[in-house]
């Protein structure tokens, strides 16, 4: 499969007068390279792994970052609104690797889908990207997310929760949050900077739901970063046979091996994924949070095979891809 231009990093002036997605990281919890397979190198060594530190980051898409999504929304008017999709472990490395790269200034908003480490644990370094109205003072930012995740974050975070300054500490520095409950729920959805999001949940592992979020009027694009099992309410939402076919479907695919389906999975293999975009069949997917078993051009090969065979084309995203696409 030829390069699809819509799936191609882009400069600055080319995102000027246009929405896009910047993809911030596209692995694992764990992220990569995993620290395991260097500090404890196999035989013969992770083909992967041992190699993700030879190149810099922009030059190799096996460098992957937690799982983040940030939405580039361009309004009628020109101005532009950014919407952060999670904010993991490794958020302060987003920010100065792909922030800077893309030259995004601040976030205007924040959804989150689930309260694991990866997902939330960058919400202390979030004052870095505050926006700021012109006078030296922050703007709050709404943070979109479940009464269940609000609660995880209030035991964990009740410092940015609460906003107490320390005593006495003059230049301690806390991002200004304004926590917004949404439901799990297709039929209740939010508006995020101008744009409509609508909650899919999903199973992550039983008895856990985790949400994904479908948005865009003019393309439509389903997020489902960390899925084990769909729900009926949710595929039928994205699907080409339910309530129509979605333009781009980012979906994640996070082992390389197996068929999956264990009763303690909480997560999908690729065959799984696989098996989904042709259930949903949007027009064009990519794949996210892929563990150190995916070499990002091998892969590639295989999935352009797939989607020759199949009339869908998929293929890995990586980190730092901006696609450029009319919300």
């Amino acid at each position: 499969m030829e390069p699809d231009p819509a799936t191609t990093p882009t400069s600055g002036t080319a995102a000027a007068a246009s929405s896009s997605l910047i993809f911030l990281g596209t692995g694992c919890s764990g992220a990569l390279p995993d620290t395991r397979c260097l500090i404890k190198p196999s035989t013969p060594p992770c083909a992967v792994c041992s190699t993700a530190l030879s190149l810099p980051p922009d030059r190799n898409p096996n460098y992957r970052l937690n799982t983040s999504l940030l939405i580039d929304y361009c309004h009628n008017d020109g101005t532009h609104k950014y919407t952060l999709i999670d904010v993991g472990k490794t958020f302060r490395e987003q920010v100065l690797r792909w922030f800077v790269h893309h030259k995004v200034p601040s976030v205007d908003a924040i959804i989150l889908t689930h309260d694991h480490a990866d997902a939330i644990l960058g919400l202390d370094d979030i004052w870095v990207v505050q926006p700021s109205n012109g006078e030296n003072d922050a703007d709050q930012i709404p943070i979109f997310l479940t009464q269940f995740t609000m609660d995880s974050i209030a035991a964990r975070f009740p410092y940015l929760v609460e906003r107490k300054q320390e005593d006495g500490d003059e230049d301690a520095r806390g991002a200004l949050l304004d926590w917004k409950i949404i439901e799990d729920d297709v039929n209740k959805p939010f508006t995020s900077s101008g744009l409509q999001f609508v909650p899919l949940p999903v199973m992550h592992g039983e008895g856990y739901i985790c949400l994904g979020f479908l948005f865009g009027r003019r393309a439509r694009v389903a997020y489902l970063s960390d899925v084990s099992r769909f729900l009926p309410s949710t595929e039928h939402a994205i699907s080409k046979s339910g309530a129509g076919q979605i333009d781009l479907l980012i979906l994640e695919a996070n082992g390389l091996h197996g068929v999956g389906g264990h009763p303690r999975s909480t997560h999908l293999t690729l065959s799984q994924s696989l098996d989904a975009i042709k259930r949903i069949c949007p027009k064009k997917a990519l794949l996210i949070g892929m563990r150190h078993e995916f070499e990002h051009h091998r892969e590639n090969q295989m999935l352009a095979e797939w989607s020759r065979r199949e009339g869908i084309p998929v293929q890995l995203a990586h980190d730092g891809l901006r696609v450029l696409i009319d919300l």
